[in-house]
């Protein structure tokens, strides 16, 4: 009988690297996990074969996936990009850092196209986070549910997120009564929400809306939520949280309910596409 080649999956920071773990481990295939030093987290690393490396040593992580027999690899959990100062890559880093080229200088998609060209042209599949995780369905999670402004919200919300996508800019935005009150960039979904608690305006609260970039590359970067989203939309006021199917990670959905529940937060997953016409006939 051959032998199962191992998955690779270099880890940034947060749950997912484990639970990408797990799903491999369950369908029966080794696992390998690189992790990147300073940003994955060794409760979640250790339970697994690893081994920690700089963000840079490019060629130590090659060579690395190579004597574990990683041929499928995965880019899973968020990794600060360094400045060039702090980089210090080895020879092979050196020799990526050429091939990748602008795209280093270019926005997260860019850089992220540019990465998964560089590990195939290794030799490596590259495989998202998506294709061993259950997608997330369609529908309303939870008790619970969306009123007619809260969906006219999340329509203009979709909207500014498809015109923040194209520019490269984030995955994210709040809206609350048509009113955009806040978008996300580099800093990411905690932030917004934290910056949202100030602008909040009288009436409703404000609904988040997250959803894939159009043309994004969805193996290496997928919009993610999980109990700690539920808590800070909490926190920040808000009544509801949408997020589009297929193309979302949920860490810790049991948790994620739960938590909506018990702030009577909503939470709904969307097709983009078909939003409109399903909920504002």
């Amino acid at each position: 009988m051959q032998k199962k080649t191992a998955v690779g999956i270099l880890a940034g920071g947060g749950p997912l690297p484990g639970k990408v773990a797990e799903a491999v481990f369950a369908m029966g295939r080794p696992v390998f996990i690189v992790g990147f030093q300073d940003f994955a987290e060794s409760e979640v690393v250790e339970k697994w074969p690893h081994e920690y490396i700089r963000l840079a040593a490019a060629g130590r992580i090659l060579s690395s996936l190579r004597e574990h027999h990683c041929e499928d690899i995965v880019l899973i959990g968020p990794v600060k990009r360094p400045s060039w100062r702090d980089m210090r890559p080895d020879a092979e880093g050196a020799k990526i850092l050429a091939r990748i080229g602008k795209a280093l200088f270019s926005g997260d998609d860019g850089l992220l196209a540019a990465l998964v060209r560089v590990f195939s042209e290794e030799g490596f599949t590259v495989r998202g986070a998506h294709e061993f995780l259950d997608p997330v369905h369609e529908g309303v999670f939870g008790k619970m549910k969306p009123d007619i402004q809260g969906l006219h919200d999340i329509a203009k919300g979709i909207e500014v997120n498809q015109v923040l996508g194209r520019l490269d800019i984030g995955q994210g935005c709040i809206v609350q009564n048509n009113l955009v009150i806040a978008v996300e960039a580099m800093e990411g979904t905690d932030s917004m929400l934290q910056r949202a608690k100030h602008c909040q305006q009288p009436g409703l609260g404000a609904i988040l809306i997250k959803q894939v970039k159009p043309d994004q590359e969805r193996r290496a970067d997928m919009p993610t939520i999980g109990p700690q989203t539920v808590i800070r939309a909490s926190e920040s006021g808000l009544r509801g949280i949408a997020f589009e199917a297929g193309g979302t990670l949920i860490v810790h959905q049991e948790e994620v309910i739960r938590l909506a529940d018990e702030k009577e937060i909503f939470l709904l997953s969307y097709n983009p596409e078909t939003f409109k016409q399903k909920y504002l006939k």
